[in-house]
């Protein structure tokens, strides 16, 4: 990481502990790294990294136990539960008063987090946001990118959301909101439940460039995209 990279300080005035929540199964090629990338991004931060790992079996979880850079604790599960409910199962274990959940896959900016953080000074949720000015996507095939803009137009319309990326993967949120709010999606958009549960919380959005994963396989198929469609008719009938 470069020093333009390291050169933003959170100035977080309400300080508590972070908890930076990462669901895994078969992340090895990238769990170290990232978690050494959230040590720097971090610094003069009180944080952990919480993994939740589907019994992964490639040795996710004991290269994330191994990890000595920051503090990370390892929640094993038995099996590949989805990654709404490792977030859930996490914000459970977590014990700081602002959570980050970032994927393991390296495509959401470690970098990033500090002005997460900060976001949440003015705000209860704090989204990454590919699609707000300053933000964008990079190696991403045409069918990624017409299915994200697909469920993006979908979320904001059908729920009237002005936020420009719903449908993020990569978030801050105040813990106590978080675990007020009822989870009952199944799929892995996790953020939309919560923007549409509280529609009275006050969201801000920092902009990134996702970049697509180098090492490893996608877990975006057509089981989470059925499931996406799912989640969306169970929040319009609540």
């Amino acid at each position: 990481m470069g020093g333009a990279q390291r050169a933003f300080k959170a100035n977080w005035t309400k300080p508590g502990m972070l908890s930076i929540i990462i669901p895994t199964y078969n992340e090895a090629a990238n769990i170290r790294r990232l978690i050494e990338e959230l040590a720097v991004a971090t610094a003069g931060l009180q944080s952990e990294v919480i993994v939740v790992d589907d019994n992964s079996q490639d040795g996710t979880a004991a290269l994330a136990e191994s990890c000595k850079a920051m503090p990370v604790r390892v929640v094993r599960r038995a099996g590949k539960m989805g990654l709404a409910s490792a977030v859930v199962d996490g914000a459970k274990q977590a014990h700081g008063d602002i959570m980050v959940v970032i994927d393991a896959d390296l495509s959401h900016p470690p970098s990033k987090v500090p002005e997460l953080v900060t976001a949440l000074n003015n705000a209860d949720i704090a989204v990454g946001s590919r699609y707000a000015a300053g933000g964008g996507i990079t190696n991403w095939p045409a069918t990624r990118r017409i299915t994200s803009k697909g469920a993006t137009l979908i979320a904001r319309t059908i729920f009237g959301l002005p936020v420009r990326d719903p449908v993020s993967g990569f978030f801050a949120v105040r813990r106590d909101l978080f675990l007020r709010t009822p989870v009952d999606v199944q799929g892995y958009k996790i953020l939309l439940n919560l923007l549409v549960k509280n529609p009275a919380a006050k969201v801000a959005e920092v902009p990134f460039v996702f970049t697509n994963r180098k090492v490893g396989k996608s877990k975006l198929g057509v089981k989470e995209i059925t499931n996406y469609v799912k989640d969306v008719r169970k929040l319009l009938s609540r």
